[in-house]
């Protein structure tokens, strides 16, 4: 069937189709979500880019700061969402992935309407697919220090209190730490993608500590201290 003639995956999405897809590689299926912001002056902005060809980037799903919410490729699909990158020791993030796009430009909050119909949506694609909360993860996740996505105003701790994302862990406090110890522990926890000390340190605060501040601190290891997302 041709891209245009598919319905949405989801019920209540808008289906407008992007050309920037094709078939996933090796016989992947998703098992992970990756949350993005767009960065863009507008939800319509950011849907002609990630339709337009020249482009060459795309998303599964789009949702307006308003809730409204655009399907751009079939869930089947591999769009083109997150570039160079790895995670769990894992690369081609696109083939593995369903990428989802939040209308927002990354210094501000999201929308309780926004926050909603991601909630909604991702209900339902981790059904479909049977992806557990460790496998939804940011753009900053897979890609520390080339992306910061979604950012530090996104609210993982409601997602992680509705069981659709991992909560912030209960590790200790080590008496004694370095980069060394932080590294091996965040690659435990998934953050695996090469990066430096200061790209892993700000990804891991991203994630699940974006108020931090400063230098490495013992508070760092605990979000990691369950030996893995």
């Amino acid at each position: 069937m041709a891209p245009d003639q598919r319905g949405p995956d989801h019920p209540g999405a808008i289906w407008h189709p992007s050309p920037n897809s094709g078939p996933r590689r090796d016989g992947l299926t998703p098992s992970l979500i990756v949350l993005h912001y767009t960065a863009m002056k507008s939800a319509q902005a950011a849907l002609e880019r990630l339709c337009d060809p020249v482009a060459e980037v795309s998303a599964h799903y789009l949702i307006g700061s308003d809730g409204t919410l655009w399907q751009l490729v079939a869930e089947a699909d591999r769009s083109w969402h997150a570039g160079a990158g790895e995670w769990c020791g894992q690369a081609d993030i696109n083939s593995r992935s369903i990428g989802i796009e939040l209308d927002n430009r990354g210094n501000h909050p999201f929308s309780a309407r926004q926050m909603a119909a991601l909630e909604d949506l991702m209900q339902g694609i981790t059904q479909r697919w049977f992806i557990a909360p460790a496998g939804v993860i940011g753009h900053s996740c897979m890609a520390p220090g080339r992306k910061a996505d979604p950012g530090p105003r996104f609210d993982w701790a409601r997602l992680a209190r509705q069981g659709l994302a991992e909560d912030t862990g209960s590790g200790q406090r080590p008496q004694a730490f370095t980069f060394d110890h932080f590294r091996k522990a965040a690659r435990k926890a998934g953050f695996t993608a090469p990066a430096d000390d200061e790209a892993l340190l700000a990804a891991v605060r991203l994630r699940f500590r974006p108020w931090a501040r400063g230098p490495l601190s013992p508070e760092d290891f605990i979000p990691l201290g369950r030996g893995g997302l």
